[in-house]
């Protein structure tokens, strides 16, 4: 990945439009949230869907974040970002052992790269490799999946 850092500034220099363009520009869109538990997840499953308007030539990071996963059987809970549905394009994955049923994990996943300019969705999705899974939310613990703009690539 190739990035197009500023440069040191000094007094009196001029600030370009370039320079400025550079810079990161943060939040995209409202991050998408849930705090609906989702107690049946037995099959690769759509969580959180977030859509932007991306412009071309820009590193985006997006970050999806799940506050408690268990499982009715020990397993692993497959975590996946997707381009568009869940069918899309895997844009980046992780897996959690769920090693006990009485115990909870969380997890994160994050994709950093380019995008066409235009609009773009992302879909965050869970899979579990046998049993039945559940996310466990609430309003004070919330699935969260955010884009962010990371300046020029």
């Amino acid at each position: 990945m190739a990035v197009t850092p500023n440069n040191d500034f000094t007094a009196g220099q001029v600030l370009t439009n370039t320079q400025c363009n550079n810079f990161p520009r943060g939040i995209m869109v409202a991050p998408v949230t849930s705090s609906t538990t989702d107690a049946a997840v037995t099959a690769e499953v759509v969580e959180l869907t977030i859509t932007w308007t991306a412009v071309a030539n820009r590193y985006y990071r997006v970050m999806y974040t799940e506050p408690q996963l268990s499982g009715s059987t020990a397993t692993t809970c497959t975590v996946r970002l997707r381009s568009g549905t869940v069918t899309g394009t895997v844009l980046n994955s992780n897996t959690v052992g769920i090693t006990s049923i009485v115990l909870p994990f969380n997890s994160m996943c994050q994709a950093v790269g380019t995008y066409s300019a235009g609009s773009q969705t992302v879909v965050a999705t869970l899979q579990y490799s046998a049993g039945t899974g559940v996310a466990t939310r609430s309003a004070t613990r919330l699935a969260i999946l955010t884009v962010e703009d990371l300046g020029t690539a």
